[in-house]
Formats: structure tokens, C-alpha cells, sequence
């Protein structure tokens, strides 16, 4: 998460965020996409993709039709959400996210940069005609071999997020990438507790860096807006902001994790209920 810019003419998108890091220096983070940028529900195919690794164990994953993961996520099987799928795997593939560094800490330049990408490859199959997507191509394979990095980042770090949780909130974007993000920092922290300040220069409103929440109140609003949604799904969810709301607080989660979440809510883009 990060402060975005993006040229509508090239598709770039060019984030920045400060940090601390190894040396006293500031962390750049530049994110760049092929045209055009991934975007909304093009985030569940990355999941989608990580999933189907893990239960193949391996980095090269075979499947029958793409448009499975419209039935892993619960969506409709109509021609709009079908284009997209397609349009989603394309821009992912393209994705590609840069991490650098310059500073001078000890009186020579240092320059520091790594890349990263989801797939070294993809072959998949899609069918010329929307009225056959129950059946799409189902006699050819699909294929896609994730990058090294992708695939051990996601077996190295294995955390137990709910699918019907994420179905849920696939028209919620925001508050799937915080629920997951809550999940992932619940899960893997070593400490009973820790304490995210919201404001300064290392706080979550300066990670998410949006100019949306350029005033705290209208960041706070919005937590709080998407932890309320978080804990109609995950009930057991173990954070909270205190009155004076200025800190996150996140609890350890190994004792209740949000895979064992058993009612199935929704959570549309304005309004979250419980069927």
C-alpha cells in the first residue's frame, strides 16, 4: 500500500512511501503496470491463482477454464463479468512492481532495486462465444507457472483467510484488501498485541498514502467504516480502535482464525447484512 499516481495516457502507476530501512535513508517504492493498470476484482485472481498453487503444490498450476474462478468466488456467469476475466488475467500477467532505494548514508550513492511479478507464464484458453461459457474449452489445459518470488512468498507465509469471506466482499475492494491485510498481520504477529498508530510518518493513513484521507477525521471514518464490515464477516476479528482513535490495535489471531467463520454475510459496496 502505498501513495498512487497514475498517467491515464501510459497506464503507469507510480507509488511512494517512506520507511526506515537498513540504512538512514528513505525507502522509494515505485509500482508500474503494463497498459492498462490491474484494478477492482482483478485482485481475486492473484488469490484464485495462490490457492490453486498451494493444493497442487507446485509452481506450475493446471486448470480446465478460467471462468472457474467466477464460481470459486461466487460470481454470476454472464458476459460482463466474463470480459473482465479476461481482461484481469492479462493486466496481472503484465503487472510488474519495482522497490528501490537511492541515498547516500556514508558519503557514496546507494542505489538498491528489486522487481517483482505474479506469472513467468500463461497459456489459457477462452472461448470466442460468451453463450458457451459453462463449457468453455474444457478438453484444453491452462496453464500458468507463477515467478519464483511469487510462489515462495505465498508457501513461506500461508495464512488462514476465509473464502466465502472474500466472495463476500468482491465488490468491496477497500475492505478486502483490509480484511486480508488484518489477517495477515493478526496471524503472523509474535506479540500478544501491537499497537498501529494511525497519523505520522509511519502510520497506516501515511502506508495507504491516498489522497482521499488527506484529513485523519475522513481516514478514521473510513477505518472504522471498514473494520465494522470486516467483524460482520469475521466476527471473532481481533482488532479495535480505541476512543481516542488514534492507534489500531491488533491482537494475535491463533485462537480464533478467520477461516473458522461460519455465517455467510454480504457486503455490498454501501450497506453489509447477514442472510
Amino acid at each position: 500500500m502505498g501513495r498512487t499516481n497514475r498517467d491515464s495516457r501510459t497506464g503507469c502507476a507510480t507509488r511512494l512511501n517512506c520507511k526506515n530501512a537498513k540504512y538512514p535513508q528513505t525507502l522509494l517504492w515505485r509500482v508500474h503496470y503494463e497498459t492498462p493498470v490491474p484494478f477492482g476484482q482483478d485482485r481475486l485472481i492473484p488469490i484464485w491463482i495462490a490457492t490453486l498453487a498451494l493444493h497442487q503444490k507446485s509452481r506450475t498450476i493446471h486448470f480446465d477454464s478460467a471462468a472457474q474462478i467466477l464460481n470459486f468466488f461466487r460470481l454470476p456467469k454472464d458476459g460482463p463479468h466474463y470480459r473482465r476475466l479476461v481482461g484481469g488475467f492479462q493486466r496481472i500477467f503484465a503487472a510488474t512492481i519495482f522497490f528501490g532505494t537511492e541515498s547516500e548514508p556514508v558519503g557514496a550513492k546507494l542505489v538498491d532495486f528489486s522487481r517483482f511479478h505474479f506469472f513467468d507464464r500463461m497459456r489459457l484458453w477462452f472461448s470466442s462465444c460468451e453463450s458457451e461459457h459453462e463449457s468453455e474449452l474444457e478438453s484444453h489445459d491452462n496453464v500458468i507457472t507463477l515467478s519464483e518470488a511469487f510462489h515462495e512468498e505465498i508457501d513461506q507465509h500461508r495464512i488462514p483467510v476465509d473464502r466465502e469471506a472474500i466472495a463476500c466482499l468482491t465488490h468491496a475492494p477497500g475492505t478486502l484488501d483490509f480484511y486480508i491485510w488484518l489477517v495477515w498481520r493478526s496471524w503472523t504477529l509474535n506479540a500478544t498485541q501491537v499497537r498501529i498508530p494511525l497519523f505520522g510518518p509511519e502510520g497506516l493513513k501515511q502506508q495507504l498514502g491516498t489522497t482521499d484521507y488527506s484529513a485523519g477525521r475522513f481516514f478514521r471514518r473510513k477505518l472504522l467504516y471498514w473494520l465494522r464490515q470486516v467483524k460482520v464477516i469475521w466476527p471473532e476479528c481481533p482488532a479495535t480502535i480505541p476512543d481516542d482513535g488514534q492507534v489500531l490495535v491488533v491482537r494475535s489471531s491463533k485462537t480464533s482464525p478467520a477461516i473458522q467463520t461460519t455465517r455467510k454475510p454480504k457486503v455490498g459496496s454501501g450497506t453489509a447484512f447477514l442472510t
